[in-house]
């Protein structure tokens, strides 16, 4: 019975104090399917922002809010959960023409839909991780949308990227004395170079490289079983929606790499790294910035943290979002 009253129950995100505060989940169709949004702030005149997630498939809405209350203070924090994730994934629906450009497209229309909305010319876009696979390029394809883009655990060359987080977990694998682990990951060398393979995200987790201050894959478990934002049937949703996305875009990452894709973009850059993220290497982010032709960019490392900088070192983020827009908006 408990089971069952958990498949169910209804989901909701807490209210904000304020009378011009602003707090809602709920799905809106978007270039015809419905797909999940939520909204935060303290103040619905305040600018908005845009994340948009990583995973593929990996949505952030079922812990992010104990993360983004100094960003609520400031901003108007827009959560979204992309097509065929978390609770935009849906059982009867038809995913077999899922691809990046569909996402840029729903992101480009969501956009819309929220600056009508809220009477906002432009919005600050965030992504992070694969999410700035997405995102940077919405903001290639139409920077009169967007304020400024800023890249957390930014993509880069897709390749080299791999090859030198593989060799982070060999070379800590045998410093940790596992040289049967180390043998292992090192006959991945040639697939991972074809790009035929990606380095294991677990060992890369076990070894430091996507998390240092806070425990990810926990905060996830417990926003899936006891957050208001879902319930076991969105749950069910987040792992279906996962499994699904990665098989059909991963292989699309792997061949059109985002350096070649996006040369050159019209509209302020930050790329924001931690400095141990081994998921999306500091290194690989900081030369695709170097070649990268904006009016205006910068690259920010945290010191701290390694691929979540924005929820590691929240109060560091929020006090440099604080500025970088204060500065954007003279």
């Amino acid at each position: 019975m408990l089971i069952g009253i958990g498949l169910v129950f209804p989901t909701w995100t807490p209210g904000i104090k304020g009378s011009n505060s602003v707090s809602m989940l709920k799905q809106v169709t978007i270039n015809g399917t419905k797909q999940e949004v939520m909204i935060r702030g303290r103040d619905r005149s305040n600018p908005l922002v845009i994340f948009v997630h990583g995973g593929p498939g990996v949505p952030e809405t079922p812990y992010v809010r104990k993360y983004q209350d100094l960003l609520e203070q400031n901003f108007t924090v827009v959560q979204y959960d992309q097509r065929g994730s978390g609770k935009s994934y849906h059982f009867s629906e038809d995913y077999s023409d899922l691809s990046a450009d569909v996402l840029v497209e729903d992101l480009l229309s969501l956009t819309d839909e929220l600056e009508q909305e809220f009477g906002q010319e432009k919005v600050l876009l965030i992504g992070h991780s694969f999410g700035t696979y997405i995102a940077l390029q919405a903001a290639d394809k139409a920077p009169d949308k967007f304020s400024a883009y800023i890249g957390i655990g930014q993509m880069a060359g897709w390749v080299s990227s791999e090859l030198e987080s593989l060799q982070f977990v060999i070379d800590q694998a045998k410093l940790a004395g596992n040289d049967a682990e180390a043998d292992q990951l090192e006959l991945l060398r040639g697939p991972v170079t074809a790009g035929e393979k990606i380095t294991p995200r677990d060992t890369i987790r076990k070894y430091g490289g996507s998390a240092r201050q806070i425990d990810d894959v926990s905060d996830l478990f417990k926003g899936l079983l006891f957050g208001t934002e879902y319930n076991l049937l969105d749950a069910v949703r987040f792992f279906k929606g996962n499994m699904m996305s990665e098989t059909i875009l991963m292989p699309e990452v792997s061949k059109s790499d985002l350096t070649e894709m996006v040369e050159e973009i019209d509209i302020p850059v930050y790329f924001v790294m931690g400095k141990y993220d081994l998921m999306t290497p500091v290194n690989e982010a900081r030369r695709y910035l170097e070649e990268l032709k904006a009016p205006q960019k910068e690259f920010v490392v945290f010191d701290q943290s390694a691929h979540y900088p924005q929820f590691e070192e929240k109060a560091k983020f929020a006090q440099w979002l604080n500025g970088t827009w204060a500065e954007l908006a003279q």
